[in-house]
């Protein structure tokens, strides 16, 4: 009986060989990277304005807590 390998003659040409470790690791690190992008931006329609608007919070707490000494700003009133 015949058999068909796919190592002898013209099949070793067909094989896809792996590669380096680094390229790979490279690969699916970007890939990672892609997934978390999407998976953040997801829900979002305008993924810029919520950055704005992220970045704008970020500031007010910096300057609260620059300008505060540890008050909040409210004042309570007796009487």
């Amino acid at each position: 009986m015949g058999l068909c390998l796919p190592c002898m003659g013209e099949g070793a040409k067909d094989v896809v060989e792996t590669p380096d470790p680094e390229i790979k690791r490279r690969q699916l690190a970007e890939a990672a990277e892609k997934r978390q992008m999407e998976a953040s931006s997801r829900g979002i329609k305008n993924l810029y304005s919520v950055e704005q608007k992220k970045k704008k919070q970020e500031e007010m707490e910096k300057r609260i807590e620059a300008s505060g000494s540890g008050q909040g700003g409210l004042r309570w009133q007796v009487g």
